[in-house]
């Protein structure tokens, strides 16, 4: 079983920064796939990014890549995730989540956060 928690959510202007967390309890935390998925008003839960065991290898959604970093501290049962350039269409709830594979599809994921709120606007 793995608990997730994530901060770091709030207002921001377009062109701004932010950086979301999101705190693993549990022993097996360096086994998981860790990702992020966001989920605006009246939409569907989206893919934003993933990134493995190691953080060797992480994948992007196309709308943030280039913008976006997802990382992870295995010492610390966390993993990040790094918004930069945000523009009024990534205003969301933020959701982290942990699972067995690396997909860009929900049920991959096997635990979920309650998720951060995200709003970009001037």
């Amino acid at each position: 079983q793995v608990q997730l928690v994530e901060s770091g959510g709030g207002l921001v202007q377009p062109g701004g920064s932010l950086r979301l967390s999101c705190a693993a309890s549990g022993r097996a935390f360096s086994n998981y796939i860790m990702g992020w998925f966001r989920q605006a008003p009246g939409m569907e839960r989206d893919f934003v990014a993933a990134i493995n065991w190691s953080g060797g290898r992480a994948d992007y959604a196309d709308s943030v890549k280039g913008r976006f970093t997802i990382s992870r501290d295995n010492t610390k049962n966390t993993v990040y995730l790094q918004m930069n350039s945000l523009k009024p269409e990534d205003t969301a709830v933020y959701y982290c989540n942990a699972g067995r594979l690396m997909a860009r599809r929900e049920y991959a994921y096997d635990f979920w956060g309650q998720g951060t709120q995200v709003t970009v606007s001037s």
